[in-house]
C-alpha cells in the first residue's frame, strides 16, 4: 500500500478561533468542508486538500479516550516533530502577507538562489516553513 500524499496534520490549541484566525489570515488557507464530529474544531484547505485540522484540546482528548486512540500530552513546541512544510510563490507577497498579520519570519536563502525560505510559528508554537523557489 504506496502513499499517495500528506493529507493533514492536527493543532491541538485552547483557542480554536485564534488559530484558524492565523492559518487563513496569515497564510490565506480557506476553512472547508468538515464532518459533523464529537468536539469543536476546522479543517483549513490548501485547494482542495485539507492540509490542517485544528480541534480543542479537552473536548478532543475526551472523543480520543472514549474511541481508545492515544493523544500526545501537552508540550512546549512540537516534541520530535521539528516543522511542516508548504510550498508558495510570489516570495515578496507571501512577506507582505505576514507582515500585515504581525507575523514574524525568519529568512533564509539557500545557497544557489534557486530556493527562499521563511520559518515562522503558529499560534501555539508549531514552527512551520515555506519555500518560494526562485524559477
Amino acid at each position: 500500500m504506496p502513499l499517495t500524499k500528506m493529507e493533514h496534520y492536527l493543532v491541538l490549541t485552547d483557542d480554536i478561533e485564534a488559530t484558524r484566525d492565523f492559518y487563513c489570515q496569515a497564510l490565506g488557507m480557506q476553512v472547508g468542508f468538515r464532518p459533523p464530529l464529537e468536539f469543536p474544531g476546522y479543517w483549513v484547505y490548501v485547494g482542495d486538500t485539507p492540509c490542517i485540522h485544528i480541534a480543542e484540546w479537552f473536548t478532543y482528548t475526551a472523543h480520543s479516550n472514549k474511541q481508545g486512540i492515544p493523544v500526545s500530552s501537552r508540550a512546549a513546541g512540537t516534541g520530535p516533530v521539528d516543522h511542516i512544510a508548504f510550498v508558495a510563490h510570489d516570495y515578496e507577497e507571501v512577506v507582505a502577507r505576514l507582515e500585515r498579520c504581525g507575523v514574524k519570519a525568519a529568512r533564509n536563502d539557500v545557497p544557489g538562489g534557486t530556493l527562499r525560505q521563511l520559518f515562522l510559528q503558529d499560534p501555539n508554537g508549531v514552527k512551520i516553513e515555506i519555500n518560494i523557489r526562485n524559477l
